[in-house]
């Protein structure tokens, strides 16, 4: 069987799935005429936007969703992040997981010293008046249920936009909201873990 292999940049608002009971949000389907048997590989919250691989096949979706393979994630914050918050979601943080208290794996996370390159948001995040902003990287070889977001509340900075820049070493680059690239194979074939940015 000849598979066939997309990247996406999942806009806001979108499910990160093809059928479903919720019958008015936007589903994947809606950007492109995926072929049958198409399914993300991972996810992504609807309120959450970036990188998003899709394959039909299943072996290679096993792969990428494995906890070897690193997702880096650009985070708008609520308020001016200190370092002493960053050095909390480094070590690992406290968050609740189907009611149970969970402790995150150590990670690779760094304040951006700029805001980064990213679209404009289809719905706007606020503006200045209600207090700053600002953008932290955070890198995990994991995937818990909103694990960025209830990360960045655990020590007391809410994410604000939540955007999925890498998988292994696929990067969301150029690629525009609701765009969809079909790829190779090996375009896919990402290293099991990828070599951290210099942090």
């Amino acid at each position: 069987m000849h598979h066939r292999h997309f990247i996406i940049y999942k806009p806001y608002g979108y499910l990160s799935q093809f059928i479903g009971e919720a019958k008015k949000k936007k589903r994947l389907g809606e950007l492109y005429d995926f072929p049958a048997g198409t399914m993300a590989i991972g996810r992504l919250d609807e309120d959450s936007e970036g990188l998003l691989l899709l394959t039909t096949d299943g072996k290679m979706s096993q792969k990428i969703s494995s906890a070897q393979t690193e997702k880096e994630y650009f985070v708008q914050v609520d308020g001016l992040m200190t370092p002493e918050a960053v050095a909390q979601l480094q070590q690992g943080v406290e968050i609740g997981l189907r009611d149970q208290p969970y402790r995150t794996k150590p990670c690779a996370a760094f304040l951006l010293p700029t805001p980064p390159a990213l679209p404009t948001r289809a719905r706007k995040i606020r503006d200045d008046r209600h207090g700053p902003t600002s953008w932290v990287s955070i890198t995990l070889t994991e995937g818990k249920n909103r694990q960025v977001r209830k990360m960045t509340a655990a020590v007391g900075f809410p994410t604000l936009r939540l955007v999925r820049i890498r998988v292994g070493a696929i990067e969301l680059n150029e690629l525009l909201p609701g765009k969809v690239k079909e790829v190779d194979y090996f375009a896919l074939t990402v290293p099991a873990r990828a070599t951290s940015r210099d942090k």
